[in-house]
């Protein structure tokens, strides 16, 4: 198959550019840039070849999304997402690539388990994927065993979330940071400072904890103890270390600190975390409620200046599905978790329509920067030669999103002005004018 994406605006690498892309069977083989003349002169010739000629008409053209941490529930709980469903749902976002976490059931802590979930997704995904090992106190020897040319990495989890696979026991921590040799992406939130939280919510609130406390009970003191014994084992052992779904403005002040020493930290925020602040608590209650919780009007904006500094070096959507009527539960019983793979992208284009990041950031952040973390082969780039990932866009006036595909059904966001018009994987239009097109289109990620 040879396609020729013509009249695009591209977005890559720093720069926008109008351009027209030849793509051949899962490849890019050529970009033929229009401000160059030797392009248009190119362009002739690709036309020449093409299959198939479609006209983009000014929209922009950039690398797929590749979201490093989503749950997409399976095996364990299908009830309420699946990796058919939710892969579907990153389509329908501009996502061509995601990175699935090990709290399953059972959890993914064992290369058997791995093999699993790869086996599913060969079946039934619709884009790119790879998957985490979780770390347990007994499990070092099944880490060392991986094969993490096709594992992106290990997920440690330093405070307790949904589907519990916390490590706790310092020594067993301390030896996975001195032995791994891969990344360990890790979840700090410190249980004790939580614990002690809820403790004193509850002398004031009885049961009926009301959602706006949950940034209260999730505080900004959990997440900074155990980001710095994180990063303290991490420089201690030269550990590749990188820092998940950072919600607080003084983590990141940490983590500047931290980086101008420690080229092997890095770490990520969550849309959630840019685009809402603790107000939406009262509004939306329980539909925003997630792990780390979403912190003050302050660390919102400290967060969206990490991420321009570089600070924070990409973004991911920490995709958590669950139906409504769990969601909807008072706080003791309702899961933390928002679905929000569908809407990632739109979220960020809405966030730049205002002001709070240029084009180029966005992408650099949701493509280029992950490719580059996890040492992603070939993808988050349109380079000739590189797999032909690709997601076209709008922006504009605001409009009501589209309906949710994720099996929960639901999102937060009701408005945005990003729109995802196409999206490709390796070469074939997985979404096509905002529609699933029926195409799988997937491949296990490869590792550098």
């Amino acid at each position: 198959m040879k396609l020729y994406l013509k009249n695009a605006t591209v977005v890559n690498e720093g720069a926008l550019f109008p351009a027209g892309i030849f793509i051949v069977d899962e490849r890019i083989s050529a970009i033929c840039r229009y401000d160059d003349p030797s392009g248009v002169e190119r362009e002739k010739e690709c036309i020449a070849q093409s299959d198939s000629v479609i006209d983009i008409k000014g929209s922009y053209v950039a690398p797929g999304v590749i979201d490093a941490h989503v749950h997409f529930r399976e095996p364990g709980a299908t009830h309420k997402a699946c990796i058919a469903t939710e892969s579907a749902a990153a389509a329908l976002g501009g996502v061509t690539s995601y990175m699935d976490m090990p709290n399953n059931n059972p959890p993914a802590v064992s290369r058997g388990a791995l093999a699993r979930k790869f086996d599913i997704a060969a079946r039934d995904s619709v884009v790119n994927y790879s998957f985490y090992i979780g770390a347990t106190a007994d499990n070092l020897s099944e880490v060392l065993s991986c094969d993490f040319s096709k594992v992106c990495g290990v997920k440690a989890f330093l405070g307790s979330s949904t589907g519990n696979l916390l490590l706790d026991d310092d020594s067993a921590l301390a030896r996975l940071f001195e032995k791994c040799p891969a990344l360990i992406a890790v979840h700090c939130e410190d249980n004790a400072i939580i614990a002690a939280n809820l403790k004193k919510v509850q002398g004031r609130c009885g049961d009926n904890i009301p959602f706006s406390a949950h940034p209260e009970i999730r505080s900004v003191e959990a997440c900074v103890q155990a980001t710095l014994k994180a990063v303290s084992l991490a420089e201690k052992y030269g550990t590749r270390l990188h820092v998940l779904h950072v919600s607080t403005a003084m983590e990141a002040a940490i983590l500047k600190e931290i980086k101008a020493r420690s080229p092997r930290v890095t770490a990520e925020t969550c849309v959630q975390y840019l685009f809402f602040c603790d107000s939406a608590y009262d509004e939306l209650g329980p539909l925003v409620k997630c792990n780390p919780a979403i912190k003050a009007h302050r660390d919102m904006l400290a967060l969206r200046t990490a991420v321009r500094s570089g600070v924070i070096d990409n973004i991911s959507t920490d995709h958590a599905p669950h139906l409504l009527d769990e969601k909807r539960q008072p706080y003791l019983q309702s899961p933390s978790g928002i679905p929000l793979i569908q809407y990632s992208l739109p979220m960020m284009l809405d966030l730049s329509d205002h002001g709070s990041f240029s084009l180029p950031l966005v992408v650099e952040r949701m493509a280029h920067a992950p490719a580059r973390l996890y040492n992603i082969a070939g993808r988050g780039f349109i380079r000739e030669g590189y797999y032909a990932d690709l997601v076209v866009f709008n922006t504009g006036r605001r409009r009501a999103v589209p309906a949710a595909a994720s099996r929960c059904g639901w999102s937060p966001v009701k408005r945005l002005s990003g729109t995802v018009v196409h999206t490709i994987a390796n070469g074939r239009f997985v979404v096509r004018d905002g529609k699933l097109t029926g195409e799988r289109s997937a491949r296990p990620l490869e590792f550098r």
